[in-house]
């Protein structure tokens, strides 16, 4: 009787620690991995709280310090979700798996993993570069319907949420985990409008981001019109890595034009093809989970790779 309520106490106990560092279990039971803390509602004065999932891999106790890759849409990284129409279980990047390979073969370092959530209707307004202003408003007619509506109701938001990203969750991490606090040791990775503010985030703080994966970059959205303030603001390419890619299906199909656009303005700015940027074309590649899942580690090995 007294394990029992010992039990039933404990439980309650842990419930109830509403900033607690939270190890929890993968949904995918085949996930062989260390640990996941869940840092739940993390609070922020720039942007509204969210829930942020920090990945230490095997052996990061006897470790110095480990770089940092911090992700978009993080609710879908490890575990798997429900799809947008509640009715389809996607199984998530599994990125946890991925990296646990390369470093099983000893193909890279050990990483941290911080997979950042999302806020399902404000993910547009978070993701969207907010600059130039001027051609935001000049091309609101030729926007994406979704981000039309979201921009009406909630402006475009990312220069605060980078903000947050920067002097709020960044220095939680470097303070509370063993890190490579600099930007040799800190990566940014998203697809979709993940890419898209991954590009972003790289450009507007290049000292704080060494190297940014941009996968199947959401291009189309307000006309490209992203494409236009890359021209002036890419990061320096002696310092700074870059990688791109997508898929010819679904979605992916409209980015190729998009993409070779902003493949000349990386030459034109200084970047080597292997070298500082890699563009990827991935034939018979959709817009999905799975298809990002297995190419995962293309632009991990090379910002990485020993």
């Amino acid at each position: 009787m007294k394990n029992i309520t010992f039990l039933i106490t404990l439980v309650l106990i842990l419930s109830c620690g509403k900033e607690a560092n939270i190890k929890k279990l993968a949904i995918n039971p085949k996930v062989q991995t260390d640990r996941y803390i869940l840092h739940k509602s993390f609070p922020s004065k720039n942007v509204d709280n969210r829930d942020i999932e920090v990945w230490l891999p095997n052996g990061y106790d006897s470790a110095q310090a480990l770089p940092v890759l911090y992700m978009f849409d993080g609710q879908n990284i490890f575990h798997g979700r429900m799809g947008w129409d509640k009715d389809q279980y996607n199984h998530g990047w599994q990125v946890d798996e991925t990296l646990d390979s390369l470093f099983d073969i000893e193909s890279i370092p050990k990483i941290i993993v911080v997979g950042i959530s999302h806020l399902g209707k404000k993910r547009y307004s978070e993701y969207t570069p907010a600059k130039p202003r001027s051609e935001i408003k000049k091309r609101k007619s030729k926007a994406d319907i979704r981000l039309l509506e979201v921009y009406e109701k909630h402006e475009i938001t990312s220069d605060k949420f980078l903000k947050f990203m920067v002097e709020e969750l960044k220095p939680f991490i470097d303070t509370n985990y063993k890190t490579i606090s600099g930007r040799d040791g800190t990566f940014l990775a998203g697809s979709s409008m993940g890419g898209l503010i991954s590009a972003y985030a790289i450009c507007e703080y290049p000292n704080i981001f060494g190297g940014a994966a941009c996968i199947s970059t959401h291009w189309p959205v307000m006309d490209g019109f992203f494409i236009e303030y890359l021209k002036s603001n890419l990061p320096n390419p002696l310092t700074h890595k870059i990688y791109f890619d997508y898929g010819t299906l679904g979605l992916d199909a409209e980015y190729e034009p998009y993409q070779m656009l902003v493949d000349s303005l990386m030459v034109r700015n200084g970047y080597e093809i292997n070298k500082n940027w890699i563009t990827k074309k991935f034939e018979g590649d959709s817009h999905h989970e799975d298809d990002w899942r297995k190419r995962f580690h293309y632009p991990i090995e090379f910002f990485l790779k020993k």
